[in-house]
């Protein structure tokens, strides 16, 4: 047996204002954004380089907007990716230190909780197989 997780939902308040935010500050792609046949709308974006995406839209979970955290987006390098969103106009938390890597803590305009997450292993791991990785 094979499963993927492959859509993740997270509640917005408003689908323009969180569609705005996940591909103008965070880079991710719009795979849809459509009606229902009930004329709900729902969109599906995914991070760059990510197998999972998430859903937002009118439909997507009965959650109340800003109550999802614990998401992670891994990155190669957390004070890059920090550095490169603060210039986009985000709030990022300072870069933690960690044995395993480091956590950048952000959220979305209604509050989901993100964490960015460097892991010193799957970096170790890229640089010994010499396929680097992007952020």
């Amino acid at each position: 047996m094979s499963m993927s997780l492959e859509a993740v939902p997270v509640p917005v308040s408003d689908t323009d204002r969180a569609k705005a935010f996940y591909t103008d500050k965070l880079g991710f792609a719009v795979d849809v954004d459509g009606r229902m046949p009930d004329g709900a709308r729902v969109v599906q974006l995914t991070p760059p380089g990510s197998h999972c995406s998430i859903h937002i839209g009118e439909i997507t979970s009965p959650m109340v907007p800003g109550s999802v955290t614990g998401l992670i987006l891994v990155v190669d390098d957390a004070h890059t990716t920090k550095m490169e969103l603060e210039a986009k106009g985000l709030t990022l938390s300072q870069v933690e230190e960690h044995p395993w890597g480091r956590h950048v803590y952000l959220s979305d305009p209604d509050g989901n909780a993100w964490t960015l997450q460097e892991l010193f292993r799957r970096n170790e791991s890229r640089e010994r197989e010499g396929t680097g990785g992007s952020t």
